[in-house]
């Protein structure tokens, strides 16, 4: 018997009926369980109607017992009584904690936590009342802490009977709610089975209709096929895996496959047309090669044919030259927007590709690209391709291609197929230019050599011409001959007459050398006095001065100040005057050398409120070979002078490798340096530009009473730059700042021999007794130099600043070790030794202002003396000129003591000649300072050598 679909559905339905009686029975079966849950759930609210009358039962019955307990002339048992009490107090707290657990409530936790706190406010009193039936306590006081708990007592069980009244209404709301809710459940289920019959039944008959529409829903899909496109066959939808869903899935099986099968015959059918399209393309871009004599004409007809073959609207020729990427064709290259004229290696994304040698794609273009230009506006590119032309694995040219569309696979073929073969037609092309430019030239030169020859022939002819006059010319020079020989006669006469001159020049220039050195002594000396003097007075530390009175002083101490500016100036342009100024060659670390700068003038940048920096170049050498001495004194003249003539803006020192076209034509070193100060002064007019590098001039007179100075810092620098082998140069605009540049080279060897009037001694480093420059000459070294504790540090040498702040080289010296001590000087004992009255009053007054205890004494007898009574000196400092018995005669007879054999001496002078340094130490000086003297120099030194 065949089961047709239509009897298996009403079998279905049969089965549906069936079930459906059977969940009734169960529902009903369910609805009685039901019942009996909501009855249990009234038992729980007994139970909590029951425990709340637990907890009043205990506290009425504590409650009696402590009523027995405290009534006169009762004896309670304490032992039962105890346990009684503690049992009920058990019973009570277990309830509460019981209840806390299974109510859910706001309201009764509510209830039930206020009849916690009334618990524990009772069970306070009875806590009171067992301690004091423990303790023996009177019936009547016991009475009395009852009774003033009768209202917490009546409280608590208030707030019992609350709790149980409420938990009483609820277990009756809950009853009443039962029953009602098992009603209308009935009743719900009643009518639920009857609506199920009736729905079962209207779904049996949707069934069988809706089983004639999948069948005719098959049948319209098998009918809606497009048989010449069977690149999408609709679908049947499978609602069900019957008689039906089968059929369907097996069409849609059906329909896959032929899609599957189409689509590979169109893939295929457009791969060979796109092959097609390639090689036809490719082929007629190949031909382009042969007919081009110039890589510039191959490129642009490249371009004129590939941008519209592959659908670009923009593209750039790039030819690689001397490791640069230069344009040489473009298309659509409106107004030069097609590209730069030149990119570097690296640069860009063009020059990148050249580098890695591979060709980059990219639809996401950045909003910054070129624009591609119509007649009717510009419009940006939507995809970039950038590709490589390579030749035995190297580049040769890059192609850069922009389009309005993405590029499709077969436009990125023909490109790549064009590349792989464009770059041996560009090797081809140069090659075959570079033979034209050969043979060119090859004939250019048989056409010289043909001129030449002629040329040579004609001065055959000259020769013997020529011949025959020098015969005739050599007669005459036998006649000049001897009148050479009796001018000769009287040349060596006159080089004679010149010696004895020379003899006297330098005669004279030795006295003048002398003369300067004596005159910086008897200078220096009552400056001495003066610095010191007016610098104590202007610090006033016993503050009995007035403004006005510290003002003087200050004033004085400028003043003299600027005396002995000016004297170190006089002097070291005295010394390149006469050539007899030393510079000393060695190793400068330019790093260090512009940290110094920053630090040395940074704090004076932010006092007139410029801004300040130095710039140094990368990659220079690690060691740069001149005297860093004269270097520093130059740069720090250079920057004194920018921050002076600028009060807004800022001042800038840079220091760069000089450029190959502001290098000397016939270099003395292969490394030049170019040391820079610009600022946004006040600048210099065109035509007082060479006029300020001359001695003691400035730009005007207006300008030396604003600003002041002696116009020796420029022509000192200039002098000292020459002395290295350098220049310094000027450009300004008046108004608007100006820039000085030092130009210098670096010489490992010192600066060569030559003919000038100025003759530098040079030398490989200094000496490590020396320690740095000193002047050859009989004068003044304008810096005094401290040895202390094996560091040297430039005593003078200052620069003054317009504002009359000092800038002084010891700046940049090495700060002091942390383990001297800053005040060491308190309470010793020190031995000054000078024969000017006013300099051992003003050392007097320094040195007494520290703590120490002064002994002074005016030759170098009295020093030996005041040694041999004293036992306690802690120091000596040591005048050099000294009458009777000189600085260095009386340090010789010191360092015989035993007593005071190795006591720290310093001596002090204001000559310093060469020599003069080497000789205090030999003499048995410990250290070595040129007056004038810095007392904060002093004392450091003497801080040192104290600490020692």
């Amino acid at each position: 018997m065949v089961v047709t679909f239509k009897k298996k559905q009403f079998f279905g339905l049969g089965l549906t009926l069936l079930f459906m009686t059977l969940l009734l029975f169960v529902i009903l079966s369910l609805t009685g369980k039901i019942k009996t849950n909501m009855l249990s759930i009234v038992e729980d609210r007994y139970d909590k109607v029951n425990d709340a009358m637990e907890i009043r039962q205990a506290v009425l019955l504590t409650d009696r017992e402590l009523v027995n307990a405290i009534q006169e002339g009762n004896s309670p048992d304490i032992e039962t009584l105890i346990p009684l009490l503690e049992s009920n107090q058990k019973i009570v707290q277990e309830s509460i904690v019981k209840l806390d657990g299974i109510l859910n409530k706001p309201t009764s936790k509510k209830l039930l936590k206020e009849i916690d706190i009334a618990y524990r406010e009772y069970l306070d009193t009875e806590k009171q009342l067992i301690s004091g039936l423990k303790a023996g306590a009177k019936p009547a006081d016991l009475r009395k802490i009852y009774y003033g708990s009768v209202a917490e007592k009546g409280e608590l069980v208030k707030k019992v009977n609350e709790f149980k009244s409420y938990q009483e209404r609820l277990m009756n709301e809950s009853l009443k709610s039962a029953n009602k809710s098992y009603d209308q459940l009935f009743a719900a289920l009643f009518i639920s089975v009857i609506a199920a019959a009736i729905l079962i039944t209207g779904v049996t008959l949707w069934v069988i209709r809706s089983t004639s529409r999948r069948l005719d829903s098959v049948a319209e899909g098998i009918k809606t096929i497009d048989y010449n496109n069977l690149a999408e066959i609709p679908r049947i939808k499978v609602e069900a895996h019957d008689e039906i869903g089968q059929i369907s899935a097996a069409f849609n099986s059906m329909a896959v496959s032929l899609e599957t099968y189409y689509n590979k015959e169109k893939k295929f059918t457009a791969e060979i047309s796109e092959q097609n399209w390639v090689q036809t393309q490719s082929a007629e871009l190949i031909n382009l090669y042969h007919k081009s004599t110039e890589v510039e004409g191959l490129a642009e007809q490249l371009m004129a044919n590939l941008a519209p073959a592959v659908g670009a609207s923009l593209g750039a020729f790039y030819l690689m030259e001397n490791q640069t990427l230069k344009k040489v064709g473009s298309f659509a290259d409106g107004g030069g927007t097609a590209g730069r004229a030149e990119i570097a290696l690296r640069e860009g994304l063009a020059g990148q590709c050249a580098v890695k040698k591979e060709a980059i794609y990219i639809e996401d273009i950045p909003e910054d690209y070129t624009v591609i230009s119509t007649g009717l506006g510009s419009m940006k590119p939507k995809s970039l391709l950038i590709a490589p032309v390579l030749v035995k694995d190297e580049t040769v040219a890059v192609i850069e291609l922009a389009s309005l569309k993405p590029f499709t696979r077969a436009e990125r073929i023909l490109a790549n197929k064009v590349f792989e073969t464009l770059g041996m037609a560009v090797m081809n092309i140069l090659g075959r230019m570079e033979i034209e430019r050969l043979l060119l030239e090859s004939q250019a030169q048989a056409e010289e050599l043909q001129s030449q020859s002629e040329e040579l022939q004609a001065q055959s002819e000259e020769l013997q011409t020529q011949a025959e006059e020098l015969r005739m010319i050599n007669e005459q020079l036998e006649e000049r001959t001897k009148d050479a020989e009796i001018k000769s006669a009287e040349l060596l006469i006159a080089k004679e007459e010149l010696e004895v001159k020379a003899k006297e020049l330098q005669l004279s220039s030795k006295y003048k050398s002398e003369f300067l050195a004596n005159m910086s002594h008897e200078l220096r000396t009552p400056l001495n006095s003066i610095l010191l003097l007016s610098e104590m007075l202007g610090e006033d530390t016993d503050e009995n001065l007035t403004d006005e009175q510290k003002d003087f002083a200050k004033v004085i101490h400028t003043s003299g100040q600027d005396l002995l500016n000016l004297i170190n100036d006089i002097l070291d342009l005295s010394k390149v005057e006469v050539g007899k100024l030393e510079v000393v060659f060695d190793g400068v670390n330019i790093a260090d050398f512009g940290g110094r700068l920053e630090h040395l003038f940074s704090h004076h940048a932010v006092r007139k409120g410029l801004g300040f920096m130095v710039d140094i170049e990368d990659n220079l050498p690690d060691l740069f070979y001149t005297d860093e001495q004269r270097l520093q004194q130059i740069v720090k003249n250079l920057l004194a002078n920018a921050f002076k003539f600028t009060e807004s803006g800022a001042v800038i020192a840079s220091i760069n490798r000089a450029e190959p076209n502001e290098i000397p034509a016939e270099p003395v070193s292969d490394t030049w340096l170019k040391f820079s100060v610009s600022d946004t002064g006040i600048g210099i007019a065109e035509d007082k530009q060479q006029l300020i590098f001359e001695a003691f001039q400035q730009v005007d007179g207006a300008t030396m009473r604003k600003y002041g100075g002696t116009g020796l810092g420029l022509s000192i620098s200039s002098e000292f730059a020459r002395l290295l082998g350098g220049t310094v140069t000027v450009e300004s605009e008046e108004g608007k700042g100006s820039t000085f540049t030092l130009l210098i080279p670096s010489l490992p060897k010192g600066v060569p021999t030559s003919g000038e009037a100025i003759t530098p001694a040079v030398h490989n480093g200094a000496s490590e007794d020396e320690g740095g420059v000193e002047a050859s000459v009989g004068g003044e070294h304008p810096s005094g130099q401290v040895k202390a504790a094996s560091v040297e540090v430039a005593a003078g040498n200052s620069v003054l600043f317009a504002d009359g702040n000092p800038l002084m080289a010891e700046e940049e010296g090495h700060e002091e070790s942390g383990s001297v001590p800053f005040n060491n000087l308190r309470g010793k004992t020190v031995v000054v030794a000078d024969d000017d009255h006013r300099n051992i009053y003003a050392l007097d007054k320094a040195l007494s202002r520290e703590g120490m205890r002064v002994l002074s004494v005016e030759n170098g007898m009295e020093c030996l003396e005041i040694l041999q009574r004293t036992d306690n000196v802690d120091i000596i400092l040591m005048d050099i000129m000294m009458p009777i018995m000189d600085g260095y005669e009386t340090m010789q007879q010191i360092r015989g003591m035993d007593r005071y054999g190795n006591i720290p001496i310093i001596a002090l002078t204001a000559k310093a000649m060469k020599g003069d340094k080497e000789k205090c130490l030999e003499a048995g000086a410990s250290d070595y300072i040129s007056k004038p003297l810095k007392m904060d120099q002093l004392f450091s030194a003497m801080r040192v050598w104290l600490a020692r």
